[in-house]
């Protein structure tokens, strides 16, 4: 067996989330909402999966799809909500093309694409967090699996994301959340435990060592 599913990261990812939110107490809306950015942030790591070995890692290829898709129009969402006249229908242009090219291009490139997207939403809205996360997918689409978002170096860059999401969104948590889920995918594909047969290179690109 190759390692976790990607609900089994999801669920460990929401289940701190839900710690976080539980040790500070928070209200039941801002609860649900670590919980969630706790679910896709123990998803994150594994962005950067190969479409060859679609049936051996934790992401599909029709998931890696939805994804790209869900991004895009969260983006959407995003810009109507936040962005000012100009910047709101450059976003909402920027989603829509971001959801209808991720259709028909293949797996490592829709990510490369995404990123893209992800990172001209990011310059066009202002937000730091967007344009680190964009350049995080653009790194991921072309790295191959558990290698550098499977390191500490992937997790001190998630961790700058984190810092600039928590400080955009004002949500309590947020930053916390973030790194307890990534965390938490990290140490559940390590080779000490029974399921999985490889580990991950923490110390990239010092060393090779497997843990």
């Amino acid at each position: 067996m190759e390692g976790l599913k990607g609900t089994m990261h999801a669920a460990l990812g929401a289940g701190a989330g839900f710690i976080t939110a539980n040790s500070l107490q928070s209200d039941p809306s801002a609860t649900m909402f670590l919980v969630t950015v706790g679910g896709i942030a123990g998803l994150l790591p594994d962005v950067d999966v190969d479409g060859k070995l679609s049936n051996k890692i934790t992401f599909s290829y029709k998931l890696i799809r939805t994804v790209a898709q869900l991004i895009g129009f969260l983006m959407i969402l995003y810009s109507f909500l936040e962005g000012s006249s100009s910047e709101k229908w450059i976003g909402i242009i920027i989603g829509a093309g971001m959801m209808i090219i991720s259709s028909f291009l293949t797996q490592r490139r829709m990510l490369t694409v995404t990123g893209i997207g992800v990172l001209a939403g990011g310059l066009s809205l202002h937000e730091s967090w967007l344009i680190l996360l964009g350049i995080y997918i653009i790194v991921a689409s072309f790295i191959s699996h558990r290698s550098y978002t499977h390191t500490l170096i992937g997790m001190l860059f998630f961790a700058a994301i984190a810092l600039r999401f928590e400080q955009s969104i004002g949500v309590e948590g947020t930053f916390a959340a973030c790194m307890g889920a990534y965390a938490s995918h990290l140490i559940a594909d390590m080779k000490i435990l029974p399921f999985n047969k490889r580990g991950v290179k923490y110390f990239l690109p010092i060393s090779k060592k497997e843990f």
